[in-house]
């Protein structure tokens, strides 16, 4: 019993929980995560929400009643997108969080998300592996007495907040493609349409946890098709396409072309930073830094590196208080959002910055791309990463060239400069080269890497 308890736990994962359903998370389990939650924070107060995916509403229900019989108050903000349990975390003052969703996940999984008071991430550094323990050995606490569910809605105060970062008076009508996936982004999207100018061209907007055209992750190649091809017919100023659950965005310029996570925040940073005197900090990851460096400082503001990863970057974003922070994946960081990422956001302040400067998005990007042309994230299976990391770090001591270790090994030479990292979860070394204006000097940098990496 105690062996089959344990390859259940097997759900419990870095940042989250995440496996298929039932075999890997199930009604009991979530019960037990509920107890077990309530035990660890000693919450009085908890916020739930969920996504569209078919076992969610099951899941989440059995979290419920975990949660109660802990002795807590649910807040139940029904389906919604992670964010918005961020949000209202914070707005309703409670004492923690939890999100059901497994994200971009193939459509039989599903998960959770954790967070604290102020929407701190709970991950396994920070009390997850306890949870875990917890619920292993049923070592949670009864609360003196049931607690209970309640509806919350925070939804339109939400929508307030994210007009909050732009100035709608001064934003010029546009048209805009926009695909949440079949996720949750839909019903977001509709309220924020009835109060901005702008013209939606909806693509597989219904929420649906079937997933009719497939799981929703821009991040995929063949996902993006349907949206740039739109942007192209409709004649549209812009692209927009999330995941499920929609704490990442993604943004197609006017030609229909991807634009790559790295020179969005860039674009990000210079739209935060618009506009204040006092030095403000914006935090970056370690696998394509230069463009954004360039933009920050040149603004007369201060960079700060941080490992990948939403839990380094928001305790970086905390210990620094920085305005703003971004992630070449897709995820953006705000400090007036509990210092949490959003997917809604970012393609309004770009839009904010389409209208001031009266460019098209291709021509906003020009410029960077031409001087800091990159590789783009390569990934490749290898037996042994260390092992490969070993080599191409022993390659480059001999090379007169600057190392660092925030996470993998990155070396920027004369030049170019790129970074090796491994994945957490899988045997994958994923690679990341850039150059200050000589595409192929990237391009023979990004070749040579990639046969030391394939051995």
């Amino acid at each position: 019993m105690q062996d089959n308890q344990e390859s259940r736990l097997s759900c419990f994962k870095a940042y989250d929980v995440r496996g298929r359903v039932p075999d890997e998370l199930n009604e009991e389990l979530a019960f037990k995560i509920g107890q077990a939650f309530v035990s660890f924070l000693n919450a009085r107060r908890v916020v739930v929400g969920y996504d569209i995916r078919l076992s969610s509403k099951e899941l989440v229900s059995a979290l419920s009643q975990g949660l109660i019989t802990g002795g807590a108050e649910v807040l139940d903000i029904g389906l919604c997108g992670t964010e918005e349990v961020y949000f209202a975390t914070g707005a309703l003052d409670a004492d923690g969080g939890i999100m059901v969703t497994a994200s971009h996940n193939p459509a039989e999984y599903n998960g959770m998300k954790f967070v604290r008071r102020e929407s701190r991430p709970i991950s396994s550094d920070t009390g997850l592996v306890d949870i875990q323990k917890m619920v292993l050995d049923g070592s949670f606490i009864k609360g003196s007495a049931p607690g209970s569910i309640h509806q919350a809605s925070i939804r339109e105060q939400y929508v307030e907040h994210l007009l909050s970062y732009i100035k709608p008076d001064l934003l010029q009508p546009i048209r805009a493609v926009v695909n949440a996936g079949n996720g949750c982004a839909g019903p977001v999207i509709d309220l924020l349409e009835k109060r901005l100018p702008i013209t939606f061209i909806k693509l597989q907007h219904d929420p649906d946890g079937s997933f009719p055209h497939g799981v929703p992750n821009p991040l995929l190649p063949g996902n993006r098709e349907n949206t740039a091809r739109a942007v192209i017919q409709e004649k549209a100023d812009i692209g927009i396409a999330w995941d499920g659950d929609f704490d990442r965005c993604f943004l197609f310029d006017e030609k229909g072309a991807f634009v790559e996570g790295y020179y969005l925040v860039g674009l990000l940073a210079q739209a935060m930073l618009r506009g204040r005197s006092k030095p403000q900090k914006i935090i970056h990851d370690p696998r394509l830094i230069w463009n954004t460096r360039e933009i920050v400082i040149r603004e007369g503001h201060v960079p700060v590196m941080a490992r990948t990863g939403h839990a380094f970057i928001k305790d970086k974003m905390r210990e620094v208080d920085a305005l703003y922070g971004g992630e070449m994946s897709g995820h953006h960081y705000f400090r007036d959002f509990n210092y949490c990422d959003s997917g809604m956001i970012p393609w309004l302040l770009v839009w904010q910055l389409l209208s001031r400067t009266k460019m098209t998005l291709s021509e906003m990007l020009a410029e960077c791309m031409e001087r800091f042309p990159v590789s783009g994230e390569i990934n490749r299976v290898v037996d042994d990463p260390d092992a490969v990391v070993a080599r191409i770090e022993k390659l480059y001591s001999e090379i007169p060239c600057e190392k660092d270790y925030t996470d993998g090994l990155s070396v920027s030479c004369d030049g170019y400069r790129f970074n090796v990292r491994k994945s957490n979860t899988e045997p994958l070394l994923r690679l990341n080269v850039e150059s200050r204006g000589d595409r192929r000097l990237m391009e023979n940098k990004t070749e040579e890497l990639l046969q030391l990496i394939e051995g």
